[in-house]
């Protein structure tokens, strides 16, 4: 597939898609969300792919929906391409079946995409950008890198799923704060907030997110990191004995699986890990 506003690029198990509209910061349109959705898919069919990157062209990770957009919302009230009324059916195929509907939406589909997704978040990211963001498993920020959730401030209120996403890392009164405010807040702000897992130089971001991504992709059973991830986006929506009897269940699985045996091998013989997947 020919993409138009983000960039896709496969190298040593590692998918990275880019939004690409640098001259906008990465403002969102319906076409960047929906080259974003092909390419995820892409990265998720393709057996030689284990782990996602998503980032930014040039100065911003994504500065949220483009203001364009907006205006012909104000103006005509009705939603355009931002995707607030957006039918769920129109997202396509579930790329889980087994994850929960929750994750079957417009925008919600990252925790169901069964591999890891990191976001190496480079420069500004704001309102929608904040909420793909929360939506990938891991977070990476360079040191530079300026947050907004902004929606109170354009007079819209929290989301795309933000409100649950938001408070899961940063707890209730920080995103109370951070949605009701609207204010801006730096990397080292999010770190300490849980929004941003690291904050890295600039000029060092790509290199330690491949290098981390190139661990989970060389070392780690994609089987294990597909089934985790399963789990802990799940847990929210269960009891503490769900989760038990949950994960009672995918160790049996995990146990008749060739990725289990490999696991145990390598260990024993003292050699670089094989995984398959399987």
């Amino acid at each position: 597939m020919s993409y138009t506003e983000i960039l896709y690029d496969v190298s040593g198990r590692i998918a990275t898609i880019t939004m690409n509209r640098p001259d906008r910061l990465n403002a969102y349109t319906g076409t960047m969300g929906d080259e974003m959705r092909a390419a995820m898919r892409a990265a998720t069919d393709d057996p030689g792919v284990r782990v996602i990157v998503l980032t930014g062209a040039g100065r911003g990770f994504c500065a949220g929906a483009d203001m364009n957009n907006l205006n012909t919302i104000s103006t005509k009230g009705r939603p355009g391409e931002h995707g607030g009324n957006q039918a769920e059916a129109a997202a396509g195929k579930p790329f889980d079946p087994e994850s929960s509907p929750d994750y079957q939406t417009t925008h919600s589909y990252f925790p169901a995409v069964p591999k890891p997704i990191i976001a190496a978040i480079n420069g500004a990211c704001a309102g929608l950008g904040l909420v793909y963001a929360l939506y990938c498993d891991q977070r990476f920020a360079s040191a530079d890198a300026k947050f907004t959730t902004a929606f109170a401030r354009r007079g819209l209120i929290a989301e795309h799923g933000i409100s649950y996403t938001l408070p899961r890392v940063a707890g209730l009164s920080a995103s109370l704060d951070l949605l009701m405010s609207a204010r801006k807040f730096d990397a080292l702000e999010a770190q300490r907030l849980g929004v941003v897992d690291r904050v890295i130089a600039p000029d060092a971001l790509m290199a330690e997110v491949r290098a981390y991504a190139t661990d989970l992709a060389d070392n780690v059973s994609p089987r294990s990191m597909a089934v985790i991830k399963r789990q802990l986006w799940a847990v929210g929506q269960l009891s503490m004995r769900q989760a038990i009897e949950v994960g009672n269940h995918e160790m049996l699985g995990s146990f008749t699986s060739e990725d289990f045996k490999e696991g145990v091998a390598h260990f024993v013989q003292k050699r670089p890990a094989a995984f398959t997947g399987r």
